[in-house]
């Protein structure tokens, strides 16, 4: 028995080693080959990896205090990108709660809806952000109602799934004792389900809320609006200066929300484990 493994676990080595040097042979031939068909080559393009960043760093030094006015002049378009991050994510988050509680086995729901429901998380979660903005901007027109409810789409589908992993995971005495004292499934949900599943919902909303504003200052590249919009305008049109002011406004927004976030969700795992 013990050899039969052994040879069964030589045999696997075997054929991942295998598997990866073919890998590796086959990606050595395709760069190859692409880097042939291309007017430059990779090895050329690498040693002028840094000229642009360098070019839009001088720009906003020859603006002098100018530059700083930037950040009072696209403040407005940060603030639009950053309420599509948010309505989003409240509208996803919500709608999710929905969709996990009619996704999770142990909360007496149908049989039948719960593969049905799954399916369309899945399907939500499949389509990109990006795509889904495209096809809304094209029917609704460029503007930052497409951008929120292709964010709120995906959303809703992500923490759908996390969400309903979450009630798989809950102590089902609760609702047990709430059914046998008569209670019915709204309030089973209410008071049985929602205590103890809420504070990882938090936790997971936050994490996608950081996730959205860089989704929605992406969307702002294809018409959406907000941030991303003026970062595509002003790369457009070559002034550096604009864009490197847009690109610290952004990463900024996103380190304060990061921490911000990461802080918040410690807290509640604190008070999560400190009443368990």
């Amino acid at each position: 028995m013990y050899e039969s493994i052994v040879r069964l676990e030589n045999q696997r080595r075997l054929y991942t080693g295998l598997s990866l040097v073919l890998l590796a042979v086959v990606l050595a031939s395709g760069y190859t080959t692409a880097d042939s068909m291309n007017s430059g080559g990779f090895i050329q393009g690498l040693e002028k990896f840094f000229d642009y960043p360098g070019q839009i760093v001088r720009e906003s030094f020859a603006k002098g205090w100018e530059f700083w006015g930037y950040f009072v002049q696209y403040f407005p378009a940060l603030i639009e990108t950053l309420n599509i991050a948010i309505v989003s994510t409240l509208l996803g988050g919500l709608l999710a709660v929905f969709l996990s509680l009619g996704a999770t086995r142990n909360l007496d729901v149908p049989e039948r809806l719960i593969p049905v429901i799954r399916r369309i998380m899945d399907v939500m979660r499949a389509f990109p952000e990006l795509i889904i903005a495209l096809f809304l901007i094209f029917v609704l027109g460029a503007r930052a109602v497409p951008a929120m409810i292709a964010v709120a789409f995906h959303t809703a589908g992500a923490l759908g799934k996390l969400f309903s992993e979450v009630n798989e995971n809950i102590d089902v005495k609760q609702t047990e004792g709430l059914k046998a004292a008569g209670g019915s499934w709204l309030q089973r949900i209410r008071f049985g389900v929602l205590p103890q599943v809420l504070p990882n919902y938090m936790s997971y909303l936050l994490l996608r809320l950081e996730i959205n504003v860089r989704a929605s200052a992406i969307l702002g590249f294809v018409g959406a609006g907000g941030i991303g919009s003026e970062l595509s305008r002003s790369i457009g049109w070559g002034d550096g200066a604009v864009t490197l002011a847009l690109f610290l406004m952004l990463f900024l927004t996103i380190v304060v929300i990061d921490q911000g976030s990461a802080r918040i969700r410690e807290n509640l795992l604190k008070n999560q484990g400190g009443h368990s």
